[in-house]
């Protein structure tokens, strides 16, 4: 059975829970957080999420686990058969990460410590969403998924990637995520319908406190 390491609190770990539910592997999780020395046993780098393989095998980064999962358990597929669109999915979910999520992220320590990050730390942060949020309404199609009719990585990955620029965005930069992607508002309820979703939010909400209290014990 695979092992997924991280917390339910985290964006990332999120997303290999998802897919793992979607694709109906079974697994068990493992709870620690960044710092924790059980964790390098897991990810060389510390970084969550990270999974131990039914061999035991360890991997980290989650483009890496997705595409660990699709090869080792394709049985329930979240990447088209097709090469090309294969490539537009994974294409789709990198540039979520890189002008989405993590530009996003580096507001994040002023919004949970309760203040503005300067003006210059928000104007690039804006100008690289900006780019981010021109891209993805290009590349998408919500129709009604990301890339077509099927539920895919992109999906997945977008979901819990939007986590944070929805928490920074409108305190940070007077910026709504949600309605300057082009039906992503429908998209987005429709994702968070059915028991996978639910059941990851859920799970979630519950960590939220024992997170927080996580963070201020390593901020104090």
């Amino acid at each position: 059975m695979i092992t997924l390491y991280g917390f339910a609190y985290s964006n990332y770990y999120n997303i290999v829970k998802h897919a793992l539910m979607a694709k109906g592997i079974a697994f068990e999780e493992h709870k620690v957080y960044p710092g924790d020395a059980t964790l390098l046993d897991a990810s060389p780098l510390g970084k969550i999420p990270a999974i131990r393989t039914a061999n035991g095998a360890t991997l980290s980064e989650t483009s890496v686990i997705l595409d660990y999962l699709e090869d080792a358990y394709p049985e329930t597929p979240l990447l088209p058969a097709d090469a090309e669109a294969r490539g537009k999915v994974r294409q789709l979910a990198k540039i979520t990460e890189l002008y989405l999520e993590l530009p996003a992220r580096r507001l994040l320590p002023f919004a949970l410590g309760g203040r503005q990050a300067p003006d210059a730390v928000k104007e690039e942060v804006r100008g690289v969403l900006e780019r981010g949020i021109g891209a993805i309404n290009t590349l998408t199609q919500f129709s009604p998924y990301c890339c077509g009719s099927a539920l895919t990585t992109a999906d997945v990955t977008l979901r819990y990637a939007l986590a944070i620029p929805k928490l920074v965005g409108p305190g940070q930069l007077g910026m709504d995520i949600v309605a300057a992607i082009d039906g992503l508002a429908e998209w987005d309820a429709m994702m968070s319908e059915g028991d996978v979703a639910a059941k990851v939010d859920a799970d979630m909400q519950a960590n939220r406190d024992e997170f927080m209290a996580y963070v201020a014990k390593m901020q104090a």
